[in-house]
């Protein structure tokens, strides 16, 4: 699961933090919103991702509102679609994976925990206010923070953010090239996969040095 060699701190001071899409959700939030978006608006799927991918890193790094990005998409895609409804079917598209939440929920208070997630306006917030979200004690997103990863500035903010030494705190993603540069930067990067999932809580336990079965 790891990517790099890095000793495992005693488990009194080793912490994770996480990505979200892709770890906390089922399947991509991108891919499943433009689906939803074409579907409930008769457009083109092929147009609205072509729309959505060209101008989405604008919301990722805070350079855009979502009431922004959507007036554009308006224009490209031909779509009349009030925003309040635009928005609902937008944060309508999370499905959570619960096996990750599950797992969130049994990680002892001992463990201090992050999240640092290429994430955009509303939806950052939208998390935030959820209930599960509170055993987070970090939250750091890019548009929040005006950098994403694999930027190092990102991995920056997320080690202060921990106020833990980067080689303390295992990161968690499914992107493969988000882990090589976390690992650079001296995080102990472990690669998600779903159908992976009881063997990453193995690992992520021998991390921790605790045991995170049910």
């Amino acid at each position: 699961m790891t990517t790099d060699q890095q000793p495992r701190p005693a488990h009194s001071v080793a912490s994770v933090a996480f990505d979200w899409g892709g770890v906390f959700t089922i399947g991509t939030f991108d891919g499943r919103s433009t689906a939803r978006l074409a579907e409930q608006t008769g457009a083109d799927v092929a147009l609205v991702r072509q729309s959505y991918f060209r101008h989405v890193q604008q919301l990722e790094v805070g350079a855009w509102t979502l009431p922004q990005f959507w007036q554009i998409m308006q224009q490209e895609t031909g779509i009349t679609l009030p925003y309040a409804d635009f928005e609902a079917l937008y944060l309508g598209s999370i499905y959570d994976n619960e096996p990750m939440y599950a797992l969130l929920r049994r990680l002892p208070p001992s463990v201090r925990v992050g999240l640092l997630s290429n994430n955009y306006p509303v939806v950052s917030d939208h998390l935030r206010a959820r209930p599960a979200f509170a055993r987070f004690d970090a939250l750091v997103f890019s548009n929040e923070i005006h950098a994403k990863k694999p930027d190092r500035q990102a991995f920056e903010a997320l080690e202060q953010a921990m106020q833990r030494p980067a080689s303390q705190v295992a990161f968690v993603d499914d992107v493969q090239e988000n882990i090589d540069a976390a690992n650079r930067y001296g995080l102990y990067g472990l690669l998600y996969a779903p159908e992976r999932h009881a063997d990453f809580e193995a690992a992520l336990g021998e991390w921790l040095g605790i045991p995170l079965g049910e």
